[in-house]
């Protein structure tokens, strides 16, 4: 056999060598799957290597037949940063061209594709000639960091949750406790047996309240709750009313007038611990910024709209300044006013727990002639939101 012919040798290169590298880089390609593609702009052609042809399961030919044939494939939704970021290389705002986007495969499926490509030829007069780039197939990779990223999503809500029960937990229950506090104190001033029967009726209210919202937050933390949590079509009249009932001694003390002016008709679909709170809070903050020696009132409204039903709290208290304090109305932590049992917390809650459900809530006020509470419940399935 004749050897002389391997003996040649190309730009000082033995040809032998020159067929290895090639069959070294191109295995390397192969076993890689990076595929390589080659753009002639005087021609508007893309040559395509048979791997770039393979990720997306076409011959090579196939592909070469339309010199649009990828660019065709790009997802509607990514095309217009994938030609973007093209253009942005050949204009020379980006040194190389790089772009992810989702490119169709031959069975309709779509894949995930790292697109990198540099001009490395230009005409006499500056102009683009030739870019040559490669297709990178992610989807695998795309897959895991979507599955890291619902991951951390799960965390971060799963977080918000507990954090979110601690609130409650504490603010609740602190609610119950300033009751008792309350009772106690009024039945070791009261003078007559009547008034310490009354007083007797009045905590078994307070203690039946409260095992109602153990009850609540019980169900909030069972295991059924973590996955399922419970939300019921609510009776708003009602549970405002059994609301009042529950803070009628701090009512009687603050000598506050409660209107309960809420259609009986009126129903809303929500989580019963999350309403409690929310009730509490608002009804709590207007007799906590009542004015004294005035005649107080505190008036509920609701409207129901075809998509959502408004709820107004509505006292003719101390007000908030929100020119000064607007932007910090539901911030945490946040107070207003000297009152030393202020802590900042209850507006938080009661906006976070809205927003949790997809509902709203806004304020109007003006200092010494009140504030009015606008809460936002949407007419519409919310129970996947807590199933999140």
């Amino acid at each position: 056999m004749n050897f002389s012919f391997f003996s040649r040798k190309i730009n000082g290169q033995p040809l032998d060598k020159i067929l290895f590298d090639n069959l070294k880089w191109s295995f390397a390609l192969e076993v890689s799957n990076i595929g390589i593609w080659d753009h002639d702009a005087t021609t508007n052609t893309t040559s395509f290597s048979k791997e770039s042809a393979n990720i997306l399961g076409y011959k090579k030919e196939e592909l070469e037949q339309d010199p649009q044939s990828w660019n065709n494939l790009v997802h509607e939704d990514d095309k217009e940063k994938y030609f973007a970021d093209f253009k942005d290389h050949l204009f020379g705002r980006k040194d190389i061209y790089e772009n992810i986007s989702r490119v169709r495969h031959k069975n309709g499926s779509y894949r995930w594709i790292l697109d990198k490509g540099k001009v490395i030829e230009k005409t006499a007069d500056d102009k683009v000639k030739r870019v040559i780039g490669v297709h990178v197939d992610i989807t695998d990779m795309k897959k895991k960091e979507d599955t890291i990223s619902e991951s951390l999503d799960l965390i971060t809500r799963q977080n918000s949750k507990l954090k979110n029960f601690a609130h409650i937990a504490t603010h609740n229950l602190k609610e119950h406790s300033g009751n008792f506090e309350n009772l106690l104190e009024f039945y070791k001033d009261a003078s007559t047996d009547v008034e310490k029967e009354m007083l007797i009726k009045n905590m078994e209210t307070v203690s039946n309240s409260f095992k109602k919202t153990i009850d609540n937050l019980r169900e909030i933390v069972s295991i059924n709750s973590i996955n399922d949590n419970k939300i019921e079509s609510i009776n708003l009249r009602t549970f405002v009313e059994n609301s009042i009932k529950n803070l009628e001694v701090r009512i009687n003390y603050k000598n506050v007038k409660i209107i309960n002016d809420i259609a009986s008709k009126i129903c809303i679909e929500f989580n019963l611990a999350y309403l409690e709170s929310i009730i509490q809070n608002l009804l709590s903050n207007a007799l906590k910024y009542s004015k004294p020696n005035n005649y107080a009132v505190v008036q509920l409204r609701a409207n129901d709209q075809q998509d959502k039903v408004l709820l107004s709290v509505e006292d003719n208290g101390v007000g908030i300044d929100l020119n000064a304090f607007g932007n910090d109305i539901f911030g945490l932590y946040r107070t207003f006013h000297k009152n030393k049992d202020a802590e900042g917390v209850g507006l938080y809650i009661t906006k976070n727990q809205l927003e949790s459900l997809g509902g709203k809530i806004s304020v109007e006020s003006e200092v010494n002639k009140g504030t009015k509470f606008i809460l936002e419940f949407p007419k519409k399935s919310i129970q996947n939101k807590l199933d999140a």
